[in-house]
């Protein structure tokens, strides 16, 4: 799986001009799975996402997590985030999972982070969506579970 996460100060996705999905302060999350991710890869990005310490404590420093500061998700899947753009100049998509299997794993995801205790506003997967978000810092951190 892939996530590019973004702190922000307050991020929203509409759908069809109506808003779905709205947070203050918390992470934007885009979210995209391959047909090799599971249940493995869930867990180890729900662990490093709720305890990531990129929020300021009394001193300036990143030391609180979301969980610290009582913080919000808003999830919003992105399968562009697998694009294959070394040949040409339109990116091919063939590493994106097919769409079952992705949504499953999306929406796996959605659950795990809302376990936590964490509220998760999310997307629509599939849809066609305008996000808007005010970045914080700005903080954005790459996770791909390939790489952990």
């Amino acid at each position: 799986m892939k996530i590019v996460l973004q702190r922000v100060s307050k991020a929203a996705v509409e759908i069809d001009g109506k808003v779905h999905g709205q947070i203050n302060a918390g992470f934007m999350l885009l979210v995209g799975a391959s047909d090799t991710d599971g249940q493995e890869e869930i867990k180890y990005l729900v662990h490093k996402i709720s305890k990531l310490r990129v929020f300021s404590d009394e001193d300036g420093k990143m030391n609180r997590s979301i969980e610290d500061i009582g913080g919000a998700i808003l999830s919003i899947s992105q399968f562009t985030l697998f694009a294959d753009t070394r040949k040409g100049n339109r990116p091919s998509f063939t590493g994106a999972g097919n769409p079952e299997h992705a949504k499953q794993c999306y929406e796996q995801f959605n659950e795990a982070m809302r376990a936590t205790g964490l509220q998760v506003e999310t997307g629509e997967f599939g849809a066609d969506m305008q996000v808007s978000l005010v970045n914080d810092g700005p903080v954005t951190i790459i996770f791909d579970t390939d790489h952990k």
